[in-house]
């Protein structure tokens, strides 16, 4: 997974690790806002996930499990296990990609307020889904029973993705997909379970620890 689209995909999920009320069938509008809300009272996160990918203009096709760990502003650690491991970490400043088997680690920074593209204005507190987003519910085959998909296509271009879908339980909106699309067709998909929120995440699990014997990469400009 490409440094930018780990930030443009996984950056939106600070968004949508909540909990929610609903006793009555709500429109589209109406759920994007009820996860605004509950997003603002959200302060970290954890869950396990698999990510899947097929598409694209090489017809590629992966499968990939790991943790995920998500701390407000702006803090993120993915950590894949199997098949191979990885290491993607945010510390609100900078991002770490480390792929232990290219002996390489690439450094970027994160995006000023107005740089950022909407997902990652998640991570500063300022995006807001119903304005960002053109919200509609949405069909996925492949997501559990009774679940509800919520697509969200973005008001401005993203060179990333063509459009975010969000799966969640409708009773209480916990998180159990994330869905992007991008311009070749490819598919990424991933698959929350074990989600715990506002657990008291430690600000030591953002700090990288820079591996021995690796090329450092820096890939964008300084703040």
């Amino acid at each position: 997974m490409r440094l930018r689209s780990f930030v443009a995909g996984a950056a939106l999920l600070l968004s949508v690790s909540i909990s929610a009320q609903s006793t009555s069938a709500p429109s589209a509008d109406a759920v994007a806002r009820d996860l605004q809300q509950k997003y603002d009272r959200v302060a970290d996160f954890s869950a396990d996930f698999v990510h899947a990918y097929r598409g694209g203009v090489l017809k590629q096709q992966a499968t990939e499990r790991g943790k995920l760990l998500v701390k407000k502003p702006g803090k993120m650690r993915w950590e894949y296990t199997a098949p191979e491991r990885k290491l993607f970490v945010s510390d609100g400043r900078k991002i770490y990609s480390y792929i232990p088997q290219d002996k390489q680690v690439v450094v970027g920074t994160m995006p000023r307020d107005e740089q950022a593209s909407s997902p990652a204005l998640f991570l500063t507190g300022k995006g807001n889904l119903t304005r960002d987003f053109n919200v509609a519910f949405d069909k996925v085959a492949d997501a559990p029973s009774g679940s509800l998909a919520l697509k969200l296509t973005p008001k401005r271009r993203e060179p990333e993705y063509e459009s975010l879908t969000l799966v969640v339980e409708p009773r209480t909106l916990n998180l159990q997909m994330l869905i992007t699309v991008d311009a070749q067709g490819g598919r990424s998909v991933f698959t929350f379970t074990n989600l715990k929120e506002n657990i008291g995440v430690s600000d030591n699990q953002f700090v990288f620890q820079m591996p021995r014997n690796v090329d450092v990469v820096t890939d964008g400009g300084g703040r």
